[in-house]
């Protein structure tokens, strides 16, 4: 049994035992070799295990953590440490004070709209960069959305509940993650994926508004499984724009729901009251640069293949627009990274991103407007806005800019990339090459920065084709 003031790893002094949820038990610690505050997660282990499969999964568990120290984003909790204590791992991540989004809705009863898209749009942030990364969160629920008194909100155990074996044992083998919150695919047995990270944001956020799960809730998990796997979801008795973007995030069929960018790009919309974008599912025409996943064993790894293969296809969005603002419902203060966002509301990005410039060069009557979104340590996401100005359809567009120095295209969707040294120009996909007169379409991507590299101002170039 841990007690407060044991000493974990010769490092880190637990203080005071925080919460204990279905995964484990959270200390406050003082990390003693860096003078500062964390977090302890003792990893709870089945009882039932063997010594081989306790062993396995601490060393499971040690591989997930892993995973999730790459996650480094103002919406994420960061994981600093994995270590192992009497046979069980803990994970030593930020200390938070903050309540979770399951503590605040019972203090304080369902959201705003306006209040959960804010939430929605943070997190939909987190987990676009994490899915950029090729790393999949697994157990998107309440319990792991914390928020803080001045509504910044966090997602806290990337990849962990995969690690520690949480989940239900069904007919079709062991399932990973909170039953009330699964896709349906994952709660019929399938590998869980980004399409199922949509999903179980959309049933979080749907619990924030309605108050309750899409699906109910059951005493009984292998029913509530069940019902998740063959019943359709009660729509929420809220209408307008966030209901409609919940319910194609809940869409039944994997393939039918956006991308986690375009839910961002939606949610923030909500949040801000603007239109909200196209949710369509990609189709043909658009390119992925490039694609990372995380390495693994190799009976996963061959898994991890055949989802991207058959992902590739839905793995683009929509251009993401606007960010997050601060969401006034939330728990007791906390000092975070500012989100990401608020560099795109000035138009101008952080240290190593690029910035914006509205007045770029046109032609015809095509115009291109170029726009940091959000940004994180080592990388940022970008909307190029394509106008026609003109009374006359555009018939066909290319965008074209130079590529500051150390800066590297890594995703691009809704259009086709050329790149020939720093020289990068962007043509039309098949399905937004006509641009209606006085109308617009844009496309999007996300970029990575190598070094101190300084802003510099990007000038375009749009052409009529």
């Amino acid at each position: 049994m841990t007690d407060e003031g044991e000493l974990i790893a010769g490092r880190y002094r637990l203080v005071s035992r925080v919460g204990r949820g279905s995964m484990g038990v959270v200390w406050r610690a003082h990390d003693e070799r860096l003078d500062r505050v964390v977090a302890v997660k003792q990893l709870l282990i089945d009882a039932g295990a063997d010594e081989a499969d306790a062993e396995e999964a601490v060393l499971r568990a040690m591989r997930e953590a892993r995973v999730a120290a790459r996650v480094r984003h103002p919406h994420a909790i960061m994981v600093h440490d994995i270590v192992a204590h009497q046979g069980k791992p803990c994970l030593v991540m930020e200390f938070l004070e903050a309540e979770s989004l399951t503590e605040l809705l019972t203090r304080h009863g369902p959201l705003r709209p306006d209040q959960v898209a804010r939430v929605g749009a943070q997190m939909a942030s987190a987990l676009a960069m994490a899915h950029q990364e090729g790393i999949v969160h697994r157990d998107v629920t309440p319990a792991n959305v914390l928020i803080t008194s001045d509504g910044t909100a966090k997602l806290a155990d990337f990849g962990i509940s995969r690690a520690v074996g949480e989940g239900t044992v069904t007919g079709s083998g062991f399932i990973v993650g909170t039953p009330a919150y699964l896709a349906p695919e994952v709660a019929n047995g399938e590998l869980a994926d980004f399409p199922s990270d949509v999903f179980s944001l959309g049933a979080t956020l749907y619990f924030a508004l309605e108050g309750g799960p899409p699906y109910g809730t059951d005493e009984n998990p292998i029913a509530l499984l069940q019902r998740v796997a063959r019943e359709e979801i009660v729509p929420p008795l809220h209408h307008g724009p966030l209901a409609d973007v919940l319910m194609r995030l809940l869409e039944r069929d994997p393939g039918e729901r956006p991308t986690m960018l375009a839910a961002h790009a939606a949610l923030s919309a909500v949040a801000e009251g603007r239109p909200v974008p196209s949710l369509a599912v990609p189709r043909q025409g658009t390119r992925l640069v490039s694609f990372r996943r995380p390495r693994m064993g190799r009976r996963l790894a061959v898994a991890a293949m055949i989802g991207v293969l058959a992902l590739c296809g839905t793995i683009l969005a929509n251009a993401m627009s606007g960010g997050t603002q601060q969401h006034p419902g939330s728990a007791a203060g906390a000092q975070q990274a500012p989100p990401p966002e608020s560099t795109a509301q000035t138009s101008t990005s952080a240290t190593e991103t690029e910035s914006t410039d509205p007045d770029a060069v046109q032609g015809a009557g095509c115009q291109a407007q170029y726009r940091v979104i959000n940004s994180w340590q080592g990388g940022y996401q970008v909307e190029v806005t394509v106008r026609n100005d003109a009374p006359a359809n555009l018939n066909g567009w290319s965008v074209s800019w130079s590529l500051p120095d150390g800066h590297q295209i890594n995703n691009l969707w809704d259009g086709t990339l050329r790149q020939r040294g720093s020289s990068v120009t962007v043509t039309n996909a098949n399905y937004n090459a006509v641009v209606k007169g006085h109308g617009s379409t844009s496309f999007g991507l996300v970029a990575t920065v190598h070094g101190n590299r300084p802003a510099k101002q990007v000038v375009l170039t749009c052409q009529e084709l």
